[in-house]
């Protein structure tokens, strides 16, 4: 059959995925790569913590999901020919959720049966399985479960290519992907492109993240004799496949959740793959510009076991082998101004002859792959990859609001003129950058989009100055940006006088975050934050995540008293009300309320985070005397040991 390009509709289980944080993203999350120590030679090259950031601002948090799954129609766009099937969903960061050999039946991909969201993201919900697109900055996309500009073409052969593509607003870059099967093709192609249009160097990243089946018996294949790895937030080198006694190829043998950053030489053709106890699976081959490989596995232990189960319902369990830009994800890269940066990626099925050395695999896939063939389908594929495309479906509108910016601003650069990010809106940053005043709001509702942007920020400390000098809404913006730009002092004075103007939640919820040498101040300003908003569920669970962080149990479990209902009964919530009863000695009561439920889930527990053990454990040992023998296994996700 010729290629073909269609755009349908899946059912999916999909879980609620709730609304976006009414709040900006000031607290952040846990982030691995901002508490590293390095113990690496003065070879390595490694940007120790280049481009780490404290959150995903102005991105804002999704936390207000739940695991209540029902069936879902779900935009999906369709690669095929007579050898592969590549299943995407635009809606969700452009994922490659399934990709088939038809010559076989088999799906090469982990594709989990259900999509339910978690903590593990830069934004908080993220749910595994397929091939997630990860620009940018460190971890999870802020684009993941985004929809992406999706348009379609044709390439210089005569096949359809499918494209999706984006605005980055932190690193303000844009980001382009085309994919497409030739038609004698057993492997899609997949055409990367980022272009950063500022005039400054920027930290960039880029890993393509493939959820894999872990098969009984399996292995990776990659052509490296020694990784990087991370233990207790040290980071050093080891030699591979064998690590503390355990040969790490065979995946079933790692005992812990970890990382592996492969270092593959630079002649070494980029190439990883995944395969069963029969020598089949997945091949994933790349030009030069995608230089590293990566291992993931949550690892064999009782808190592993709990991660793999809790983020499906019966897929199985999955790994994860992703390529990368950088060497490693503890830091970005260095990306040059006015620049664009392009490779090639290839996923199809291989089968290995039945070997036990891993240097016969690296062998026998090496004659298979010519790394000279993908350097130039990269070059010869420009020529589409540079013309304009039909579009199908629209992401956000942050990509025309840049080229508005380059209207205004001498030193913009508008985006690439092929990529069409459709119309700019009217709101209160458009209206900023054309008419020079920044429109009010009202303070009972949620505030528009946070901004970073230099543009931005230059406009609005003018606008105060002048036609927005009472604008309580204008001082609250800016008492943002000044604190993504590192100045906490003229941050917390527009938050100040924003409240001096007009009383609102908003400001209460900055100044409590940005106070911080005054506990009792903290308190009380998202105490009073709180009895103005605590209808909001993104809002309380900022509010307890604060007071926790002060040991203001007392006063939690006060605020806990006055909330609506159906606030005090989500997950979260309860559970910060049965730590603050821990920490303030009600055990017994604590402990009967958590019993009171075996089947207890707290939808939003973090990765890296053993938090509903240690509060079980705690209760247990303050109602009996002593520490529990084991923590019930549905508790338990220490899967870090």
């Amino acid at each position: 059959m010729k290629p073909t390009l269609t755009f349908e509709k899946m059912a999916i289980l999909c879980g609620e995925a709730g609304s976006a944080s009414s709040l900006p993203d000031l607290g952040g999350m846990k982030i691995l790569q901002n508490q590293l120590t390095f113990h690496l030679g003065e070879a390595e090259e490694i940007y120790e913590g280049y481009g780490t950031l404290p959150s995903a601002y102005p991105y804002r948090q999704y936390n207000t999901y739940s695991r209540t799954l029902k069936s879902t129609d779900v935009h999906t766009a369709v690669l095929e020919n007579d050898y592969i099937k590549a299943v995407f969903l635009p809606d969700f960061g452009g994922r490659l959720w399934s990709l088939t050999d038809k010559t076989t039946g088999k799906n090469l991909l982990y594709t989990n049966d259900v999509i339910r969201f978690s903590n593990l993201s830069t934004r908080n919900a993220w749910f595994s399985g397929g091939v997630e697109w990860n620009m940018g900055i460190i971890g999870h996309s802020p684009l993941s479960n985004n929809p992406l500009f999706t348009a379609s073409g044709t390439t210089d052969s005569g096949v359809p290519f499918l494209r999706m593509y984006e605005y980055e607003r932190i690193r303000e870059a844009e980001y382009q992907m085309d994919f497409w099967l030739e038609e004698k093709s057993r492997s899609l192609n997949c055409r990367m492109r980022i272009v950063n249009h500022t005039d400054q160097v920027i930290p960039m990243y880029w890993w393509s993240n493939m959820a894999v089946p872990e098969y009984p018996s399996g292995q990776i294949i990659v052509p490296a004799a020694t990784a990087y790895t991370c233990k207790n937030w040290e980071v050093y080198k080891v030699n591979v496949p064998e690590v503390d006694g355990n040969n790490i190829f065979h995946y079933e043998s790692i005992p812990d959740q970890i990382d592996y950053f492969f270092d593959i030489p630079y002649e070494c053709p980029k190439y990883i793959a995944n395969v069963n106890k029969d020598g089949y699976g997945l091949l994933q081959t790349s030009t030069r510009r995608l230089r590293a490989r990566k291992l993931f596995s949550w690892g064999h232990n009782e808190g592993s076991d709990r991660w793999q189960h809790f983020l499906t319902e019966d897929a199985g369990p999955y790994i994860e082998i992703q390529a990368g830009l950088g060497k490693t994800q503890y830091g970005c890269l260095p990306m040059a101004p006015h620049t664009a940066w392009e490779w090639l990626e290839q996923y199809g099925p291989v089968h290995l002859p039945q070997t036990t050395s891993s240097q016969d695999n690296c062998q026998y896939i090496e004659q298979h792959v010519s790394n000279e063939e993908l350097e130039r389908l990269l070059q010869t594929s420009a020529s589409f990859a540079h013309q304009k495309a039909a579009v199908v479906s629209s992401g956000s509108t942050h990509g025309a609001m840049r080229n508005l910016e380059a209207t205004v601003s001498p030193k913009k650069k508008a985006l690439s003129d092929h990529l069409d990010f459709g119309g700019c809106p009217e709101n209160e940053w458009t209206h900023l950058l054309t008419k020079g005043s920044f429109v009010t709001a009202d303070p009972d509702q949620i505030p528009g989009d946070f901004q970073c942007a230099a543009v931005y920020y230059e406009q609005l400390k003018k606008a105060v100055k002048t036609t927005d000098s009472e604008n309580w809404y204008a001082y609250y913006h800016l008492g943002l940006m000044h604190w993504f730009h590192g100045k906490h002092k003229k941050a917390r004075k527009m938050l100040e006088r924003s409240l001096a103007l007009q009383p609102s939640a908003w400001a209460y919820h900055g100044l409590a975050v940005l106070t911080f040498s005054d506990r009792d101040q903290r308190i009380s300003y998202i105490q009073k934050g709180l009895a103005l908003c605590n209808f909001d569920l993104s809002y309380v669970k900022e509010a307890f995540r604060i007071l926790l962080l002060e040991e203001a149990f007392s006063e939690l479990l006060d605020c806990y008293n006055h909330l609506p209902e159906q606030i005090q009964t989500e997950r979260r919530i309860h559970f910060c009300y049965l730590t603050a009863l821990s920490k303030t000695g009600q055990y017994k009561k604590g402990y009967d309320l958590l019993m009171r439920e075996p089947d207890y889930v707290l939808d939003d527990i973090r990765e890296g985070e053993d938090s509903i053990g240690s509060l079980y454990s705690a209760l247990y040992e303050g109602v009996f005397g002593e520490a529990p023998n084991e923590i019930p296994a549905h508790w338990n996700f220490n899967s870090l040991i």
